[in-house]
């Protein structure tokens, strides 16, 4: 092998074993079997997310994920390996293979890296099961608007009642509510 070889085949270690190292996740699968078509669907999904796939020779993962710190990958590259790698999320790469591998029988996940830390395929699977990034803050929205607005009505049900008995202003303030809650109660 000349030595223009090896350089090349070392600067692709030292490019997979960068992208082992900044990627949120990366998830190995065997995609041996995929029709053009699917695997241009399945390409077309990873990179709305933000994800890239790249096909990559066994020999170059292993060297590539050693030298990142994730020797116990090795096991794992037998075969045809294809690496789904994502820097922002560390969910969509095990979920959007896991619904492509569901649809098509000939894509195999292996296992991967999520957050630094050694994947198995079941791993994989309960990372899968686990809503975007976007649903995520979607959910958490949704209770801090829950939140507020439970305080709104409780905060309206002591005015009116306060209303209703007859003594109070409609215009206390958040600070004041509690208050004029008590002093509601001590009427009683």
């Amino acid at each position: 092998m000349s030595e223009k070889a090896i350089a090349v085949k070392a600067q692709k270690v030292e490019e997979i074993a960068d992208q082992f190292k900044d990627a949120a996740s990366a998830v190995v699968v065997d995609a041996r079997g995929l029709t053009v078509a699917q695997s241009t669907d399945l390409r077309h999904q990873l990179r709305e997310e933000g994800v890239v796939l790249e096909v990559i020779k066994n020999k170059i993962l292993t060297r590539a994920a050693e030298k990142a710190g994730y020797a116990e990958l090795n096991d794992i590259f037998a075969g045809p390996s294809a690496v789904a790698f994502s820097n922002d999320d560390a969910v969509a790469p095990a979920r959007i293979l896991k619904k492509f591998a569901d649809a098509n029988e000939a894509l195999q996940i292996k296992g991967g890296v999520v957050d630094g830390n050694i994947a198995s395929l079941d791993d994989i699977n309960k990372y899968a099961s686990l809503p975007s990034r976007e649903g995520l803050l979607g959910q958490l929205m949704a209770e801090f608007q829950f939140s507020i607005r439970s305080f709104a009505y409780a905060v309206k049900a002591v005015s009116d009642k306060l209303e209703v008995e007859g003594g109070a202003t409609t215009e206390a303030t958040p600070e004041e509510a509690p208050a004029a809650e008590e002093a509601a109660t001590d009427a009683e």
